[in-house]
């Protein structure tokens, strides 16, 4: 004799149930996250530009809800090779830059940073961001210096990897 198998998924109506994959919530409240993604940069980045320039540590990111906000969170190691750099960071939303655009303030970007003769410094950022979109968003850390060379990821034939996070979070 033959054994039916039942799908619970067509068989039920209302809340799928938990044992087949689903979550047992009928609804979201605000709050919860949604979605999480994650990049990183593997390779080193260089920089002796006192202008803010894109990194290469970046990630696209589409919501799935307009009224969804965007928890950004980003961790490098910064390096100098001359002393008393000052690094300067700075996170984009496409081309909109989400710090404060005034480069001659102390509080330029998100991030300030003194470093010193190669020594590596880890340093990180969250920002909450309300993108109003549902549309594929590309989130990138930017960097500056005041002077010298800047390294992300190593310094030399060390290389640390660098990581973004992009989590979702219902309105």
């Amino acid at each position: 004799k033959k054994k039916s198998i039942s799908n619970l998924a067509s068989n039920v109506t209302g809340t799928l149930p938990t044992g087949n994959g689903g979550t047992g919530a009928t609804s979201f409240s605000p709050g919860k996250v949604l979605q999480v993604s994650q990049d990183s940069l593997t390779s080193q980045f260089s920089t002796t530009s006192t202008s803010f320039i894109a990194t290469g540590l970046d990630i696209n990111f589409t919501p799935s809800s307009a009224s969804s906000k965007v928890l950004i969170s980003f961790m490098l190691t910064n390096y100098a090779i001359s002393s008393n750099t000052v690094t300067f960071y700075s996170l984009y939303r496409d081309s909109t830059n989400l710090g404060n655009t005034d480069e001659d303030t102390n509080g330029v970007g998100l991030l300030r940073g003194y470093t010193n003769v190669h020594h590596g410094y880890p340093m990180g950022q969250t920002f909450l961001d309300t993108p109003n979109t549902t549309s594929q968003i590309h989130y990138e850390v930017y960097a500056r210096t005041n002077s010298g060379t800047l390294h992300i990821g190593g310094s030399g034939s060390y290389a640390v990897p660098n990581y973004i996070q992009c989590f979702e979070i219902g309105a």
